[in-house]
């Protein structure tokens, strides 16, 4: 009998790409997304060694239409076909929080595939402004059964060591991180337990795509 051809080593991110995107401090043009899925014991219909990952947005500067780091995550979900009967658990880390029309698909998603769960730990928020009211789309992600919260050094680390080719570095957190993430926190619970409009400054990023 023949053996079974070993399974695709993981992608990983390079650690310059990890600290410029993630980095709560920075403003950076891409949105980078770093996935798990929690199987179910049995077949899980998720592809060998795609259990873990991470994608980012695709822009004009590339094949195909732009579409944004979430949008590139639902297809690569439905292109699994994951069984209904079973329950998947979804955590994403992303460097931005989704924008107004990336909150709706997501959610409209999970309307419609009840056996899956998520999680969203971002970096920090984006507001642009012109791309539809983040603040009611963080509303809609959590009225969806969305469990939405800003990453601490504890999620930064965690990315670190499962999507990061670090060589066996130890994650090395920058000037600022905890109190620029604890900052983030206060904004996002603003935004999520008020219809009022939250103290965020008006950020604008003068980006060629927004960064989602």
């Amino acid at each position: 009998m023949e053996a079974s051809a070993a399974p695709m080593a993981r992608r990983l991110m390079g650690e310059d790409t990890f600290t410029k995107n993630f980095n709560n401090l920075d403003w950076k043009k891409a949105t980078y997304l770093c996935y798990e899925v929690e199987l179910p014991d049995g077949d899980s219909r998720v592809p060998s060694g795609q259990d873990k990952g991470f994608l980012h947005n695709q822009g004009g500067h590339m094949a195909g239409p732009p579409r944004h780091a979430e949008m590139c995550f639902l297809d690569l979900i439905s292109s699994w076909n994951l069984d209904q009967k079973l329950r998947y658990r979804v955590t994403c880390f992303i460097s931005w929080s989704p924008c107004a029309d990336c909150a709706q698909r997501l959610a409209e998603f999970l309307r419609e595939n009840s056996h899956l769960s998520l999680r969203i730990f971002a970096s920090r928020i984006y507001t642009k402004r012109d791309d539809g009211d983040y603040r009611a789309g963080l509303r809609t992600l959590q009225a969806a059964g969305v469990q939405i919260a800003i990453m601490s050094s504890k999620e930064f680390e965690h990315c670190w060591e499962t999507f990061v080719d670090h060589q066996g570095r130890p994650f090395q957190p920058w000037d600022e991180l905890d109190p620029k993430s604890r900052y983030w926190s206060v904004e996002l619970q603003h935004i999520l337990q008020s219809t009022a409009p939250p103290s965020l400054p008006p950020f604008y990023f003068p980006l060629s795509m927004p960064p989602l």
